[in-house]
């Protein structure tokens, strides 16, 4: 018998069930048992050869030493539930963090006590209490976490989405769910689907709080990243001609790609899409492809949702939240380099191939490579997949968010295999 969890990021949320450790216990409790009736037995089966009083002295020996013994083994037994229990609160996250500090917010401590079932004890799984799943590292942030968790309860959210993203950014994730009303934006004028794909967003359709820029026309002044300068200009920038026109060899045509997916490709998944242009690109072929985003320096979730596109915020960090083999296509650019180790990058290469599906594309765009070493490590990582190049190209482009010199970069079109 093991634990039941349910993982997501570094959070886990819990549910209490007999551990190996719990099974030892009941051994040991069992072996207890029987020792003390081996030990009665032997007291009272005693042969009669001795006189009356030495049986008597005998008698009280017998039972002086099972009394001993039986406190001894109820020492071990304490002794052992005291360990377990400590191995429990080890084993979950959450409860590293000290709820008696006093400045740990009262909403927090309410939602990470214990939560009986209402019926009782579960009879199909055993389970008899939930623990509500907050991630493992948010200990090492508990002061951002009590603000984020400071507020009135059913009130005005504190405009504070910038400390969630921190925290998300910090590998607190998931974040505890909050009892409070989140800051209401004005939603009037988006226009409707798909026209929204390709026309302006206004202003006011966005929170701008915690941003440098308070507008879109500030924001498309500036360098963002190398997927971001000018993407919130639908108009006049070169977001229109993104996946339809190639500057470079590196640049693969939108309908290329879906030629060599034979017309299989219905849905899809884009790891850091900018501003949405490559799943707006996906929607005028009728594939619907959802969005992974941060609102890291500018509003990029908000933006996608007005032009009628799913946003899903997160980090790279978490776990995606799909089942396995369910989309078509999984499109990925510089949003890949996650840095660090080089375990780093496999984990999450493995969390893509979870959710790509057999016969589905991986479609790498223009990811920067900072040296030859590390394409050659990224071109073995891809090769022990066993992924079918359909598209290869490695190739030079200015790096128009630096230097301005040539960077290397590396596209590809890659077809998941069939695994028996």
């Amino acid at each position: 018998m093991g634990s039941v969890s349910l993982k997501i990021g570094d959070g886990t949320a819990r549910f209490q069930r007999a551990t190996l450790c719990s099974s030892a216990v009941n051994i040991l409790m069992i072996f207890s048992v029987i020792t003390t009736n081996l030990f009665a037995l032997y007291a009272f089966t005693a042969s009669p050869k001795h006189p009356q009083h030495l049986l008597h002295n005998h008698a009280h020996k017998n039972i002086s030493l099972i009394s001993e013994q039986v406190s001894l083994i109820l020492r071990e037994i304490d002794l052992s539930q005291k360990k377990l229990a400590q191995m429990e609160k080890e084993l979950l996250g959450y409860e590293s963090i000290d709820l008696s500090r006093p400045n740990i917010a009262s909403e927090l401590k309410l939602f990470l006590q214990r939560h009986q079932l209402p019926l009782g004890k579960d009879s199909r799984t055993g389970i008899t209490e939930m623990v509500p799943s907050v991630g493992h590292t948010c200990e090492k942030n508990s002061d951002l976490l009590s603000q984020f968790m400071s507020y009135k309860v059913f009130g005005a959210c504190p405009d504070d989405w910038s400390v969630a993203q921190k925290l998300i950014l910090r590998g607190c994730e998931p974040l505890p769910r909050r009892r409070c009303f989140a800051k209401t934006v004005s939603k009037l004028g988006l226009y409707p689907f798909p026209d929204s794909l390709w026309k302006p967003v206004a202003n006011k359709t966005v929170n701008w709080s915690g941003l440098g820029c308070k507008n879109f026309e500030c924001l498309n002044s500036k360098k963002l990243s190398r997927e971001c300068i000018g993407c919130f200009d639908l108009v006049h920038g070169n977001e229109n001609a993104k996946f339809v026109k190639a500057k470079s060899k590196n640049d693969f045509v939108v309908d290329d790609v879906l030629a060599l997916g034979g017309g299989g490709v219905r849905i899809g998944f884009d790891i850091g899409g900018g501003s949405g242009s490559f799943a707006a690109r996906m929607a005028d072929r009728n594939v619907t492809v959802v969005t992974n985003t941060l609102n890291v320096d500018a509003p990029f979730s908000e933006f996608i949702a007005a032009r009628g596109l799913f946003p899903l915020y997160l980090s790279l960090d978490h776990r995606f939240p799909f089942y396995d083999n369910v989309f078509d296509l999984v499109h990925a650019s510089s949003g890949l380099d996650v840095g660090g180790k080089s375990e780093k990058l496999e984990f999450l290469m493995f969390d893509i191939d979870r959710v790509l599906r057999a016969g589905g594309l991986f479609w790498l765009d223009n990811l920067f490579c900072a040296n030859e070493e590390k394409k050659q490590s990224l071109t073995r990582l891809i090769e022990r997949f066993g992924y079918k190049k359909l598209k290869w190209v490695v190739g030079e482009k200015i790096d128009s968010v630096g230097s301005g010199k040539p960077e290397v970069v590396l596209s590809a079109v890659l077809q998941k295999p069939v695994r028996v």
